[in-house]
């Protein structure tokens, strides 16, 4: 077994009989090694591995924020592995596409006002609203806005899964969007489709909601689609 698996099933094993929780510091390196029984090199490049992975948070210094620190974000490792596939191209941004369906679609159904942070989505929007807005900066709070609706269906999971998806879900539009001949006419037209959906959300409007959801996300893709098709054909 890999010294940062050994780190992992202890520190998951502490976190199940909770005697660590999240936010917890982690014993010393010098205690920890004796614990596990690995030398305090190999302890260090398993810190490392895990800290990239979301699991632990180490800072330098003095106080109750230094040490290294149990923080449990799984959206990091998953986004991390979601950037190698796409690298890859064992997935493509057609499978993007089909995934935010299922996941928006079912949040919507099953949102509830009072989970919603409807003033962090509306803040999202007002920012998108710029007209003067790069499209890069426009798509990246997109798909913030997007991952922020989901989290009204009160699932973890899915929040994890669409947290991890940001980054692609901005790459993945903004690839798209640069076959489009008239981006302006587009993001006047996403806009008006993001207020809608924030309507019918804040509104208690699930089905409205989903349904606006899908035609936003589906009108998206066979746009970007036919773009990318005229500019094929010429």
């Amino acid at each position: 077994m890999k010294v940062h698996e050994t780190v992992m099933d202890w520190v998951t094993a502490e976190l199940r009989s909770g005697r660590l929780s999240i936010g917890d510091h982690l014993p010393g390196e010098r205690a920890l090694a004796e614990t596990l029984q690995v030398s305090r090199g190999s302890l260090r490049e398993a810190l490392r591995v895990l800290e990239a992975l979301g699991t632990i948070r180490t800072s330098t210094g003095s106080g109750p924020r230094s040490g290294t620190i149990v923080t449990a974000a799984p959206e990091q490792a998953l986004a991390l592995a979601l950037d190698m596939q796409l690298a890859t191209r064992h997935v493509e941004h057609e499978h993007i596409y089909e995934v935010r369906l299922l996941l928006e679609a079912w949040a919507a159904e099953h949102a509830e006002v009072e989970a919603a942070d409807l003033a962090a989505a509306e803040q999202l929007l007002e920012r998108m609203d710029e007209v003067e807005l790069p499209v890069e900066e426009f798509l990246q709070l997109d798909a913030a806005f997007h991952a922020s609706l989901s989290r009204a269906a009160g699932n973890p999971l899915i929040s994890t899964l669409m947290d991890a998806l940001r980054s692609a879900i901005a790459d993945h539009t903004l690839a798209r969007a640069q076959a489009l001949p008239d981006w302006s006419s587009t993001a006047v037209r996403l806009r008006a489709e993001h207020h809608g959906i924030f309507e019918c959300v804040r509104d208690g409007d699930r089905a409205g909601a989903a349904q606006l959801l899908r035609e936003h996300i589906e009108g998206y893709y066979r746009e970007t689609a036919a773009a990318a098709a005229d500019d094929a054909r010429a």
